[in-house]
């Protein structure tokens, strides 16, 4: 049992859009990840997913509406439910959902999506 620093382990992230795992519980992660820019659109069939906002603002845009969210707030996206998410400048991003989860969800992106359960 130890505590993590999320200024050391998102010190550790030099990439964008590249959740790193940083705790697990119940079958669940919790990531870090950096993100600037677009991301691609998709969803997560089976995974509700939870963004919290760590440093800088980011957006998690539906096809319908976009929702600003900014250090010590949190947007939980539905499963099942397509977004995605951007940056106009780097954001630091808290993220919980399933290990299986796949940051792309129902897409695969040679660009986007990353490896899961890469530990820092």
């Amino acid at each position: 049992m130890e505590k993590v620093n999320l200024s050391d382990k998102l010190s550790l992230i030099h990439e964008h859009w590249r959740p790193k795992v940083v705790g697990s519980l119940n079958g669940q992660e919790v990531k870090l990840a950096k993100f600037q820019g677009s991301f691609v659109w998709h969803q997560h069939d089976d995974a509700d997913e939870l963004f919290l906002g760590v440093a800088g603002c980011f957006t998690v845009e539906f096809r319908d509406r976009a929702v600003t969210v900014g250090p010590g707030e949190f947007l939980i996206v539905p499963r099942g439910v397509e977004h995605r998410t951007s940056a106009e400048a780097e954001a630091c991003v808290l993220l919980f959902e399933p290990a299986s989860t796949r940051n792309t969800g129902n897409v695969t992106d040679a660009t986007f999506t990353a490896p899961n359960g890469v530990r820092i």
